[in-house]
């Protein structure tokens, strides 16, 4: 009778080592560099701006919106926890550029004065305190850069 107790003290083991492990993944940092891919807006919705995609994760809330008129996308842009980034202002750092090429988007530029593509893609850069989120869109076979924004 005295392997009940010793099963009991294993099974009490095994629960505060997974609930550990849960705990510790509450404390994880967001990526350094990640890329989330949206679909643009079918035509025919009504005028305004319309949702064309959300990603949502412990680390917040990603909304990429499409400005409509006679029922078509005239332009894109990205709002993060409800509201639009911050316009950044001077030069971005290297850590940008570099998460770019590694998710095979295109590099930073003068951004067009509409936003327009097939795809979409929110690049987020993580550089110490500072959270960076771009705009891209696919037209051809190519990204193009279409906005940055601070989180």
């Amino acid at each position: 009778m005295r392997s009940a107790p010793v099963i009991t003290l294993a099974v009490l083991a095994v629960i505060a080592a997974t609930a550990g492990d849960r705990a510790g993944g509450a404390e994880k940092e967001p990526p350094a560099c990640a890329a989330i891919t949206f679909r643009p807006v079918p035509s025919g919705l009504s005028d305004g701006e319309q949702n064309a995609g959300l990603y949502k994760s412990r680390f917040g809330r990603i909304e990429v919106m499409a400005t409509v008129k006679s029922g078509e996308a005239v332009d894109y842009f990205v709002d993060v926890n409800g509201k639009r980034p911050d316009a950044i202002a001077g030069t971005l750092p290297a850590s940008i550029a570099a998460c770019a090429k590694a998710k095979r988007l295109g590099p930073v530029g003068n951004p067009p004065e509409h936003c327009l593509g097939d795809k979409l893609a929110v690049l987020i850069d993580h550089t110490g305190a500072q959270r960076y989120v771009l705009l891209y869109a696919h037209r051809g076979s190519e990204w193009h850069f279409c906005s940055v924004g601070g989180a």
